[in-house]
């Protein structure tokens, strides 16, 4: 049975890790099927929406301890190894914000450590009541210091501080109401609301989703004024594709658009 299990419906994507046994820890067989899925999905038009969730008990714990101990056994101390782990961790993040389709978490059980930067880090969340959230590696002596980047770039700095220095988990409701995650609904809903939202997202437009995806983390690490003059370089690009100008020509028009399946020059 695969570790990292992916389903497709329409232009929706659902990938589930399924390591339920593990917590679907961040072992580094998980970051490498993570890594070739999202390697995929960047190349794959067809897909318009990804779901990221988790089998079992849990979404996602975190790292595989176990893992990083057997790490120590080396020359130096395992430092080699954990320097590439974070690595290759922090890369199969980054490539979820820079793929062209929005990437929802599916979240359940609890989401610690790595798992909530995972959480953290995709485009959307929605999470069942009674999920909880944490960083809490400091419990272990562990700083969560790569999770902190992401968690410090979806709530406010004095709660994740307060989060990372406590090791203290907050609840989904809490998670909402920070920021970290867009909704929370009810434990058997999950599914259903979560792929509600994939497919709402999924009739969009491809092309201006990518663009629009793309802009947003550019321009959140620029002054405002420069954040003006490269989104509005990016939405005078947009209006010339063929799609948008048929967009807006049905809104004129009071009529749905037809829009064209994605076209390569048009992504």
């Amino acid at each position: 049975m695969a570790i990292l299990e992916r389903n497709d419906t329409g232009a929706v994507a659902q990938l589930k890790m399924n390591t339920p046994e593990r917590l679907n820890a961040l072992s580094d067989e998980m970051l490498a099927a993570l890594q070739s899925e999202f390697d995929t999905l960047r190349d794959d038009p067809s897909i318009r929406a990804v779901i990221l969730s988790g089998e079992g008990k849990a979404f996602c714990a975190g790292h595989d301890l176990k893992q990083m101990t057997a790490g120590r056994q080396s020359e130096d101390g395992g430092l080699a190894y954990f320097q590439d782990l974070f690595s290759r961790c922090a890369k199969m993040m980054m490539s979820i914000q820079s793929l062209p389709q929005p990437v929802i978490a599916q979240v359940h059980g609890i989401a610690t450590a790595a798992g909530c930067q995972l959480v953290a880090t995709c485009d959307l969340a929605v999470a069942a009541e009674g999920t909880r959230f944490g960083v809490n590696g400091v419990n272990i002596g562990l700083f969560c210091s790569t999770p902190m980047v992401a968690l410090s770039r979806n709530i406010p700095r004095k709660q994740a501080f307060e989060m990372l220095t406590t090791g203290d988990f907050i609840s989904a409701e809490r998670a909402a109401e920070l920021g970290l995650i867009n909704r929370v609904v009810p434990e058997m809903l999950l599914e259903h609301e979560t792929v509600s939202l994939a497919e709402q997202l999924a009739t969009k437009l491809g092309s201006a989703v990518k663009v629009g995806k793309q802009a947003f983390y550019q321009q959140l690490q620029m002054p405002i004024d420069q954040a003006y003059a490269y989104t509005g370089d990016v939405m005078a690009e947009n209006m010339l594709h063929r799609d948008t100008e048929e967009g807006i020509s049905a809104f004129i028009e009071k009529r749905s658009p037809n829009w064209s399946q994605l076209r390569k020059d048009d992504t």
